[in-house]
């Protein structure tokens, strides 16, 4: 049954569109970055709902472990590959197969990513390269590849990508990570708008502190990550990081909801709220936290040199 699009031609259908995707039940998804964190949890959560999942992952073990899980639990796997979507050519075959095997996806849900910080002066232009390969052509490539089916098939559906809150707010040492997702973000807002005439809904989902392997991993460039000063300021991030499984509720009630705007913790809509309505007292809030982060920089490399010192100086006297 074809969904009825709006015709645009009245008030009222300025301001209300019918949900797209009122329920996963039934629903076929796709879902990137499907083995680890967000992704992961995401999975199983639209899987609790009914959804008829289409799963991908750079991680061929541990994808492979999701489906099996996600089976044994009574989910519905439809399909599911190993694959980087930073790749396009990769991509455009994963989803020739998919199309092929499942049909036409209802759900789309860029994920998948990857992280690093760092200053300026310290990051290489590989990393640079990464997280925009990654984090922004990845979801692009999705797009590119599973949308316009959505679009001709004409009944509907729902994109979902996930930014961060460092696609919202200048955070320190964020640059070559924010690249990649405040253009996500820029990719999402026009979309919001060029689908809504074909009944596909947009989500953009901002995640601020989730407790996921990423954080255990994420490069920070410049920092020595087993430094105690930088260990004890992560530890503090865990203290304020919400479950994988939190935030996946939180997503999948923005489907359904056909919210645009997704929070997952109420951190990141705070200090959004904040930086527009307060712009003056927001830069001075970025700008003490860009001196705190450089004040960290600074101790962790006497700490670090401080204890090779002390290495030489034991192995001298042993001498």
């Amino acid at each position: 049954m074809a969904l009825k699009l709006p015709s645009l031609k009245t008030v009222r259908e300025l301001f209300h569109v019918p949900t797209p995707v009122p329920s996963f039940r039934g629903r076929k998804v796709l879902i990137t970055g499907a083995a680890s964190g967000i992704g992961r949890a995401t999975a199983f959560e639209a899987a609790s709902r009914g959804g008829e999942l289409v799963l991908t992952d750079v991680q061929v073990g541990p994808l492979d472990q999701v489906v099996a899980e996600i089976l044994d639990a009574g989910g519905t796997v439809l399909y599911h590959r190993a694959g980087d979507v930073s790749d396009y050519e990769w991509v455009a075959a994963f989803a020739r197969d998919v199309e092929a095997e499942v049909g036409v996806m209802d759900v789309v849900m860029n994920v998948a990513g990857i992280s690093a910080w760092g200053t300026v002066e310290n990051l290489e232009h590989k990393t640079w390269r990464a997280m925009v390969e990654v984090n922004l052509m990845g979801p692009i490539h999705i797009i590119e590849c599973f949308v316009p089916q959505m679009v001709r098939r004409g009944r509907g559906g729902q994109l979902v990508n996930v930014s961060s809150a460092a696609g919202l707010l200048a955070l320190p040492w964020h640059a070559a990570y924010s690249a990649s997702k405040f253009g996500l973000r820029g990719v999402s807002e026009v979309l919001r708008y060029d689908l809504r005439r074909h009944g596909i809904g947009v989500s953009l989902v901002c995640p601020g502190a989730v407790a996921t392997p990423l954080v255990d991993t994420v490069q920070i460039v410049g920092l020595d990550r087993e430094n105690p000063v930088v260990e004890k300021q992560v530890g503090g991030f865990h203290r304020i990081a919400v479950t994988p499984e939190s935030a996946a509720k939180s997503i999948c009630q923005g489907v359904v909801r056909n919210k645009y705007m997704v929070y997952t913790s109420f951190d990141t809509r705070f200090g959004y709220w904040w930086a527009r309505k307060f712009a003056l007292p927001y830069e001075i809030v970025m700008r003490i936290a860009n001196n705190r982060f450089d004040q960290l920089s600074r101790l962790s490399a006497v700490t670090s040199a401080a204890g090779a010192d002390s290495t030489k100086s034991s192995s001298a006297t042993r001498d």
